[in-house]
């Protein structure tokens, strides 16, 4: 009897999970069809080019996003300072770029220039990646068995001290990065064109994300990740380096937002400040969530989707509205589809 009464449940937790999820993309429809369709029939390029922009961002926030879900999934830890490390990332690449020579208002632009940016974001990955291992290491580890509400807190108290430290470092103004990219545009129709930016930003995050699906498939610490991450006693037992695990997935989850910092910088060369990371982080947590937290595939999805929320809400609504809009579509989800769009991906308890 009991057994039928749980399953009877689960139905019910289920048929309630996916009514909620048909309820979100109804009103997500009915919004698209009431309040843009009528002014994408009477400009459609005008609609490519908000589309094609908002695939790039979702792009950004896809990279983003993987660092959020990868720690979750591995520890059930939402690092709020990974935001933070987006933006350190477009800071120091900035001035490993001055290192080079490269500065604001450069002449040579364009493809001249792939050697010096690939030295650049290489080397940004792994000082991001090493910055967000001694956070572990410093912050998270000494809490690995401490209530979850102490590393939370801890995570915001991390956020707090990267954003000053940029502060300090930069100051309170936005800066300027070197605008590094092609400018030239491919024509799709209809008036409509594609950068070659955009293609730049969305081609690196899919080889990026091809990448990371193959390494936690096929490699022996991608697997070390999967195990730890289904049962970590058992890993353990098994002979995991459990600490050297979970490092290197703070290591990994760094190393992309470097990366999207760098295309970031290298997208809007007048919109890095210090405070870039919170804006950044927090579409980025909502594209995890949507996608469903702990699912690698579920966070691409949910940046391209954020992205694509937040560029036509600039182009067809108020930008001043587009945090607010993230901020219902983090408490729709939450209460409507908790698992995401994918489902959610957590260790086993």
């Amino acid at each position: 009897m009991a057994t039928v009464v749980g399953s009877l449940r689960r139905t019910r937790t289920a048929l309630s999970g996916q009514l909620g999820a048909w309820m979100f993309f109804g009103v997500g429809f009915a919004a698209f069809v009431a309040l843009i369709l009528p002014r994408v029939i009477q400009s459609p390029t005008f609609f490519v080019q908000i589309l094609v922009l908002g695939v790039t961002q979702g792009a950004i926030y896809a990279l983003i996003a993987l660092g959020y879900t990868l720690v979750y999934g591995i520890m059930e830890l939402i690092n709020f300072a990974h935001g933070d490390v987006f933006a350190l990332g477009g800071f120091i690449s900035l001035t490993l770029f001055a290192v080079v020579g490269i500065t604001p208002g450069h002449t040579a632009v364009g493809w001249v220039l792939l050697p010096a940016i690939l030295g650049v974001l290489l080397a940004t990955m792994l000082l991001t990646g090493g910055v967000n291992m001694v956070i572990e290491r410093v912050a998270y580890r000494p809490l690995r068995n401490a209530p979850k509400l102490a590393s939370l807190i801890t995570a915001i108290g991390m956020s707090f001290i990267i954003e000053g430290i940029l502060f300090l470092w930069k100051g309170p103004v936005t800066i300027t990065y070197p605008d590094l990219l092609p400018a030239g545009r491919i024509p799709i129709g209809s008036g409509a064109s594609i950068g070659v930016k955009d293609l730049i930003v969305i081609g690196t995050t899919v080889v990026l994300l091809i990448l990371l699906g193959a390494f936690i498939a096929y490699s022996k610490l991608g697997k070390a990740m999967r195990a730890t991450s289904q049962d970590r006693d058992a890993a353990l037992l098994m002979g995991i380096n459990i600490n050297r695990t979970i490092a290197s997935t703070f290591f990994i989850g760094a190393a992309l937002a470097g990366v999207g910092g760098i295309l970031y910088g290298l997208y809007f060369p007048s919109s890095l400040y210090w405070q870039t990371g919170f804006a950044a982080g927090l579409a980025a947590f909502t594209a995890a969530v949507l996608g469903g937290i702990g699912n690698i595939q579920g966070a691409a999805l949910g940046g391209l989707l954020i992205g694509l929320v937040r560029t036509f809400n600039d182009g067809y609504g108020s930008a001043q509205w587009s945090d607010v809009l993230v901020f219902a579509i983090l408490v729709l989800v939450l209460t409507f589809r908790p698992t995401g769009l994918l489902g959610m991906q957590v260790p086993n308890k």
